[in-house]
């Protein structure tokens, strides 16, 4: 009766298995290590970096633990943080010898310390959060009106160029505020501009004003089209953050929106405010220039005299490039640029889109430049770095360019992005700024591991105590749960908090309660008369309807909690959600699969471990009423 089939006892050994190896690397703790990543868009992290810091630290006597190659950069982990300041120091002279111009990024960071065979079977801790670790937290303002403005500027350059191209004569096109304001001389004219506006600036609301020979069109932006600019920016910003905070080593960054216009950064384990500030502020402006292939000019530029308006770049693969200082388009004509690929060599490409102002200048140059080289730079702090100098193969009008030849997918990738969030689309204040030490997180660490070990152990207590071998059981089943708990959040990689904490304390408390449910559901059925192979059973069956009620609604209100909370409060619904399933599982599953091994091959059971059951004033004796004390 109370025999699980061989299938149900392997499912339970393979997640008890399962729960504890990937539970294992949350014990071993982290070890100091050095990360070395890309500054410039131009210089790519690779093998040959991974030698070079090998070589670096092998030259200068310092023993490492390991050096691996990850998409951030090259990673070596050091045994203390005294040999992890010197391996520092040797990297940062061997990577940057000119400090002046920083062509890598050298930063402290820690990685997981756990065994090699566990990473073989990505078994990785959970990561910490700021509360936890200690860190920087930013709350980020993001200048929607500046955004606004940003694209009123553009449009109305838009407008000037439309009306230039049809002929039609106007008294200038002026943005006042939040609108633009073209005037005319008469209703003619205006008439056929009110036409043109329409139909190359959808997103523009126009009315007339004015009386004489001082006509006005007034354009302001429909409220969907600010909030579309709204969006992109607040998205386009974030993308840029993630981008530039890859600098810092930071292992699980969060940067998120927060309501409509702002935009939390946090960054655990960074305890240098200033230089994040420096890298979160950062600006950069996208701009695209000829190249000059005249004979001899690259050679003289070398030499130490470069022809006049002329600049000396470097391009992917660092070789010299001679670029006019001529800005013939900046970012700000650039409306998207994805990752694509070329219809008729089917090569890896990236497919920009420019404004009409930008797709009008780009035909033109296009045009008077076939066969030549157009250079794409990104410039920042001063200093420009080739993104990709592509041939002009024919004229290109429309706002649709391609640019293709000797990339790689990844790189086509990693170009579309760069174009497209190189810049910060919105200006961003920090209107609140928190730094928290690492050793209150280590407090924070100490005081929610405690609280949870001795609730754990109060509970252990309390259950033996009461329900004797199935309180043991019951408690079994609570550390499968805390092993499965802990094991899925670090499959997930999820970031633990001082809430998750919380909410996993909370879990024991909830967990326990469906194995106190099936326990005194049991000694109903034995206080009933029944067998106690029967009451097993029964007690099992029966309770497993109210557990399952009790825990969805719980679940229902996790959920809420994560689809509508934000911060912290959905950290604790993440973790309070997954505590909810694994303690259904353990409390019904692992417990019943403990009880049939112990209790269910016994054909003629008479009595059970579960405590006292009787009624006051029943008689003692009968063994169907009464368990083992």
């Amino acid at each position: 009766m109370n025999r699980y089939p061989l299938w149900k006892y392997l499912i339970v050994a393979v997640a008890l298995v399962l729960g504890f190896v990937y539970t294992l690397p949350n014990f071993f703790g982290e070890s100091p290590a050095v990360q070395v990543s890309s500054a410039k868009v131009t210089i790519k992290v690779d093998d040959k970096a991974q030698a070079r810091v090998e070589q670096a630290l092998l030259a200068a006597n310092i023993v490492h633990d390991g050096i691996q190659l990850d998409t951030v950069g090259v990673k070596a982990r050091f045994k203390d943080t005294d040999t992890q300041l010197k391996a520092k120091d040797i990297l940062e002279k061997a990577f940057n010898p000119n400090a002046d111009d920083p062509q890598y990024v050298v930063a402290l960071n820690l990685l997981a310390a756990s065994p090699q065979w566990l990473n073989s079977l990505h078994a990785l801790p959970m990561y910490l959060g700021l509360d936890l670790r200690g860190g920087v937290h930013f709350l980020l303002q993001v200048d929607m009106k500046g955004a606004l403005t940003k694209r009123l500027d553009s449009t109305s350059a838009d407008l000037r160029t439309a009306m230039r191209d049809k002929n039609l004569r106007h008294g200038g096109v002026n943005r006042e505020g939040d609108r633009l304001v073209v005037r005319f001389r008469d209703n003619e004219t205006r008439d056929k501009a009110r036409n043109i506006i329409t139909d190359n600036q959808p997103d523009l609301i126009l009315t007339e004003q004015g009386e004489g020979s001082d006509l006005k069109l007034v354009a302001t932006l429909k409220p969907e089209a600010q909030m579309r600019i709204g969006e992109f920016a607040l998205k386009q910003n974030i993308t840029t953050l993630h981008n530039r905070i890859n600098e810092l080593g930071v292992a699980e960054p969060v940067i998120q929106q927060q309501g409509a216009d702002r935009i939390v950064v946090q960054l655990p384990g960074v305890q240098d405010t200033a230089k994040a500030k420096d890298i979160l502020g950062r600006t950069a402006t996208l701009e695209i220039r000829m190249v000059d292939d005249s004979p001899g000019a690259l050679e003289a530029a070398l030499a130490g005299n470069p022809p006049f308006g002329t600049e000396v770049y470097t391009e992917r693969g660092g070789q010299p490039l001679l670029v006019k200082k001529q800005v013939v388009l900046t970012g700000d004509r650039l409306t998207d640029a994805q990752p694509g690929f070329d219809t008729q060599t089917n090569e890896a490409a990236v497919h920009l889109t420019l404004d009409s102002a930008g797709s009008r200048i780009f035909k033109d140059v296009t045009r008077d430049n076939v066969n030549k080289r157009m250079a794409i730079l990104l410039i920042e702090k001063g200093k420009g770095e080739v993104v990709t100098a592509p041939v002009i193969r024919a004229e290109i009008g429309g706002g649709r360019v391609q640019i293709s030849g000797r990339m790689t997918t990844t790189e086509a990738n990693d170009t579309a992005l760069l174009l497209r969030a190189g810049s910060l689309a919105a200006p961003m204040d920090i209107i609140e700024e928190r730094t928290i030490g690492p050793s209150l997180g280590a407090d924070n660490i100490r005081k929610g591991f405690q609280s949870t070990m001795w609730g754990f152990v109060a509970i252990a207590v309390f259950m033996i105590f009461y329900y004797r071998m199935f309180g043991v059981i019951s408690v079994i089943a609570l550390a499968s749960n805390l092993f499965l708990l802990i094991a899925l959040l670090s499959m997930l990689q999820a970031t633990l908090t001082l809430p998750g904490i919380a909410a996993i304390a909370l879990t024991l408390g909830m967990a326990i309660d469906a194995n106190v449910l099936i326990n005194e559901r049991v000694r109903e059925e034995l206080r009933a008369g029944m067998p106690p192979q029967a009451a097993i059973f029964e007690g099992y069956e029966r309770a497993f309807g109210t557990i399952l009620d009790s825990n969805i609604t719980t679940l229902i209100a996790g959920l809420a909690l994560l689809i509508f909370g934000s911060g912290p409060v959905r950290g604790f619904a993440v973790v309070h959600c997954l505590g909810i399933m694994t303690s259904i599982f353990s409390s019904v599953v692992v417990s019943r699969a403990l009880v049939n091994l112990i209790y269910g091959r016994q054909k003629k059971l008479t009595s059970v471990a579960i405590g006292q059951i009787w009624k006051p004033g029943t008689a003692v004796g009968n063994p169907a009423v009464n368990a083992e004390k």
